[in-house]
């Protein structure tokens, strides 16, 4: 184990780069020790920082922060990695969640193993792991995909995974929702699935059921929010004929 990993959570090792998670919406989602970390180190490189700063208020920490967004990552990163050699400590934040898991980050990190500044995890909230343990299919084995392609390659990954034997994970956006459960139900019929949206929030919601049932639900409600999409793998799959519910059941938590 990394010496660095070693040391007391609430000291702070300098040179070093924490990968900081944050809350997926319930600002009460935080823990004891990001609060620490954040509150300690030099500076926050955050996804947003305008985001970043209603949290730190919250929390009363008061450390700077700079911006740190997917199309700044190659030019800002060798600036980040300098003062990290300088002694420096660096928390890497995304506006939600873990960064580098379907947000920037992986570049800074890349670059700081390659610096040989040490690189510290602070665990939290995430998402696609949420949502996956209140889906009701099996957990023991997944394969987590983020966003598919929106254009190219997008049919290709489809048909690859219709043929994964592992639970399936996925990101979606609100406007290309329908679109997907469409086309997973196209590509790997009528499945077991579960689809949460807005988890820890206000409106939170997992519905459960088959691909064709759910696509059928979000169609004839306003489809708003962020989703999680859970798809049960080739090697369990039951084939339902659409229309029907198999064992599936509703959350109707708004």
């Amino acid at each position: 184990m990394n010496q660095a990993a070693s040391e007391s959570t609430t000291q702070v090792v300098h040179g070093a780069l924490y990968v900081v998670s944050t809350p997926i919406g319930n600002l009460s989602d935080f823990t004891f020790r990001a609060v620490e970390i954040l509150s300690a180190v030099d500076i926050i490189a955050a996804e947003d920082t305008r985001t970043t700063r209603v949290l730190l208020d919250r929390y009363h920490i008061s450390t700077p922060a700079v911006s740190y967004f997917a199309r700044s990552e190659k030019s800002r990163s060798p600036e980040l990695i300098k003062q990290l050699k300088e002694g420096k400590s660096i928390a890497l934040v995304s506006d939600a969640g873990t960064p580098t898991i379907s947000d920037p980050g992986a570049v800074l990190v890349r670059a700081a193993i390659e610096a040989g500044c040490p690189v510290i995890p602070i665990p939290g909230p995430a998402a696609f792991t949420a949502a996956l343990a209140v889906s009701g299919l099996q957990t023991d084995r997944f394969v987590f995909e983020g966003f598919l392609p929106v254009k190219k390659g997008r049919r290709t990954k489809l048909v690859q995974l219709a043929a994964e034997p592992r639970t399936i994970v996925l990101y979606e956006s609100s406007h290309r929702l329908l679109r997907t459960l469409r086309e997973t139900l196209d590509a790997f019929g009528n499945r077991h699935a579960a689809v949460s949206r807005e988890i820890t929030k206000k409106f939170e919601e997992t519905v459960r059921g088959n691909l064709f049932d759910l696509l059928v639900h979000f169609e004839t409600r306003r489809v708003r929010g962020e989703f999680v999409i859970v798809i049960e793998g080739a090697a369990r799959a039951r084939k339902y004929p659409a229309g029907t519910a198999g064992s599936g059941e509703e959350d109707k938590s708004e």
